[in-house]
């Protein structure tokens, strides 16, 4: 565990053990939950589909492409749950290959038509 105090940033980093520069790492979505086994029942998203959905969050640049940087305020799930774990969801693709998933950004899902 790592102990913080509530509002203070937490600074994460995620890597690719293999360091090489022809892989880029994305972070596709990362969530919070005061139950480290169930991420689907009570949980808050930082990160979804490739957009920040906390105000707090922010990326960081980093000399390298298989590196991800990122931080955001900490906080807990109302004064029940002390506690915060964290689910993030980590894309590896090609540098350059600007198809992929990891070049597109944020996706947010398009409206469906109400009309019959």
């Amino acid at each position: 565990p790592y102990y913080i105090d509530l509002n203070q940033n937490l600074y994460l980093q995620a890597y690719l053990r293999n360091s090489d520069p022809s892989l880029v790492v994305f972070v596709k979505t990362c969530r919070a939950s005061p139950d480290p086994h169930d991420f689907s029942t009570l949980t808050y998203s930082i990160i979804d589909n490739g957009c920040a959905r906390d105000s707090s969050y922010a990326t960081y640049s980093s000399p390298d492409s298989h590196m991800a940087r990122f931080k955001f305020n900490a906080f807990e799930f109302i004064s029940r749950h002390p506690l915060v774990y964290l689910q993030c969801e980590l894309l590896v693709c090609r540098v350059g290959d600007y198809s992929s998933r990891c070049y597109q950004g944020c996706i947010s899902r398009s409206k469906r038509d109400t009309s019959s």
